[in-house]
């Protein structure tokens, strides 16, 4: 494991891509590590080498007791880049990361080719965190679990992935109480807002359209008015969109470091993340068998229905996964396309999406909204996969 020691402080990081690539340094957020990036780098390790680090308190690195400040961690991020072999790079950061990464550009401007500002802010409420770093000292980090992950994360996407959420309230918990409160204090007693119009690389700022933590009007704007010649550009999500929007980011990320990208990229970039979606309601047997199946004639059709259908519509904030089931089968059923009925009810009594009284009352509805004939080929198409389930159990 690659570490780095800084004024005794052991910091941990870890160099991804390959070399010829430019470089892109990713910074993460309070009160999680480098691992936050983790949905995100599918989209990015094809354009970037990239480092990402655990912030001095976080993750693998050290959390030294007392308050950090900004000074700090930016040369914390300067030396891993030493040890890296990278002179100069463009620098990603959310929220925490962000204000490393201003704090980096003006203290280190040799090293710095780009920002990339991810719902961040050059001022914060000092008496909120204050408060705040008193609650995880006195007792804890458990405190303020629950109510940090009610602004990373929306609700839809809380509710649509659980094994998500409970990673990272354990994560919080997890982190040292003083590595916590000691960033904390960094974003407490920030400087940077009379400084911003000394920043002279491109800079990107992209917000969340529900972030609570740092919306755009009063903390992106700032930083768009302030930093010369600064972009806004903002995608779906709340307080960390890399975990929310990870397909979304990274394309933003590619376009504004590299130019606009080619069709050929984008489409790839959509059919990535359109796979994802695919996999997760369909189970990777299948989508690994359906990909083994496409041939010349069939392949333009397969990567048209991956990136619309399941990164277009299957990713959409506005129904939960259990939701789009039961209408695709409600859907199918009234549509006598019974090859995609059972697909979808094979797939979601496998894989947990919905229960065989959801798939009842469905075909149920069906039965009055589309007719008798349509619900009684549903029951007997269901009744068929639900036996051979028993038997393969």
């Amino acid at each position: 494991m690659p570490f780095t020691t800084r004024d005794g402080v052991r910091l941990y990081w870890k160099v991804e891509g390959a070399a010829n690539r430019p470089p892109l340094v990713l910074l993460n957020s309070i009160g999680t590590d480098m691992g936050m990036w983790d949905r995100a780098l599918p989209y990015l390790l094809p354009a970037f080498r990239l480092l990402r680090m655990d912030t001095r308190g976080s993750g693998a690195s050290d959390a030294p007791s007392g308050d950090y400040c900004l000074a700090m961690l930016a040369a914390d991020v300067a030396a891993i880049m030493d040890d890296a072999g990278i002179d100069r790079a463009a620098i990603a950061g959310v929220s925490l990361g962000g204000i490393v990464a201003m704090q980096l550009a003006l203290d280190h401007e040799s090293r710095v080719s780009a920002l990339g500002l991810i719902c961040t802010s050059a001022a914060m409420d000092k008496a909120a965190w204050a408060a705040r770093i008193e609650t995880v000292r006195k007792v804890g980090t458990a405190a303020i679990a629950e109510v940090a992950i009610g602004r990373f994360l929306s609700a839809p996407f809380v509710s649509r992935h659980p094994e998500i959420v409970d990673a990272m309230k354990d994560a919080i918990i997890a982190q040292a109480d003083a590595g916590y409160a000691g960033a904390g204090a960094a974003i407490r007693d920030m400087a940077l807002s009379d400084r911003l119009a000394f920043i002279n690389v491109p800079t990107l700022v992209l917000t969340g359209a529900v972030d609570i933590s740092t919306p755009y009007t009063g903390h992106g704007d700032r930083l768009v008015s302030a930093i010369p010649g600064a972009v806004h550009v903002e995608v779906a999500g709340a307080h960390l969109p890399p975990i929310e929007e990870p397909a979304a980011v990274a394309g933003v990320l590619r376009s504004f470091l590299l130019g606009a990208p080619k069709i050929s990229d984008a489409a790839d970039t959509l059919f990535e993340a359109g796979l994802i979606n695919r996999r997760r309601v369909l189970g990777d047997a299948w989508v690994a068998k359906s990909l083994a199946n496409r041939t010349s004639f069939n392949a333009d059709f397969q990567a048209m229905i991956t990136r619309i259908a399941w990164h277009e519509i299957w990713g959409r904030p506005g129904l939960d996964d259990r939701t789009r089931r039961l209408l695709v089968l409600a859907i199918t059923a009234s549509l006598g396309r019974w090859e995609e009925f059972a697909l979808h009810v094979r797939a979601g009594l496998s894989h947990g999406g919905f229960s065989r009284d959801d798939l009842k009352e469905v075909l149920m509805q069906t039965a009055v909204y589309a007719g008798v004939p349509a619900a009684n080929t549903g029951f007997a198409e269901a009744q068929r996969i639900i036996s051979d389930l028993e038997v393969e159990a």
